[in-house]
């Protein structure tokens, strides 16, 4: 009785873990990703400029960085391996600017954002959104 209890604990254990393992939040990268890279590339960026405005210090703003964080590891996720995408000079350009602002996020979660770093993913964004314009 005791060693088949002990199993089926364990089995019930494994299907918590399982289930509950499964069920991350992806709903907000689901819906902002379709898989036309233009489109999406456009979106990123107009999300993370979103991100980027908010005002320091405040609830949205943290929050915001966190769905960024989530959005850029999707995006790159996503387009990385495709050649035709990742050879790209606008996913070039993308993915220094998301790698910049990635850093940031991870090294300094609570520090603004260097006005010197503001320009320059100001810079790269519109870089990309040219480059896409021109199917580059």
């Amino acid at each position: 009785m005791r060693h088949a209890l002990s199993h089926l604990f364990a089995f019930v254990l494994v299907a918590v873990v399982g289930l509950t393992g499964c069920s991350t939040n992806t709903t907000f990268l689901s819906d902002n990703l379709t898989g036309d890279y233009p489109q999406d590339t456009i979106a990123v960026i107009q999300n993370l400029r979103a991100t980027i405005s908010l005002p320091d210090g405040t609830r949205e703003k943290g929050e915001a960085q966190a769905q960024a964080q989530l959005l850029i590891n999707d995006f790159v996720a996503r387009y990385r391996r495709d050649s035709g995408v990742s050879s790209s000079t606008s996913f070039t350009t993308m993915q220094t600017a998301l790698n910049a602002l990635a850093g940031h996020y991870n090294a300094y979660p609570n520090l603004p954002l260097a006005p010197k770093l503001k320009d320059r993913l100001d810079r790269e964004f519109k870089l990309a959104e040219l480059a896409i314009k021109r199917g580059l």
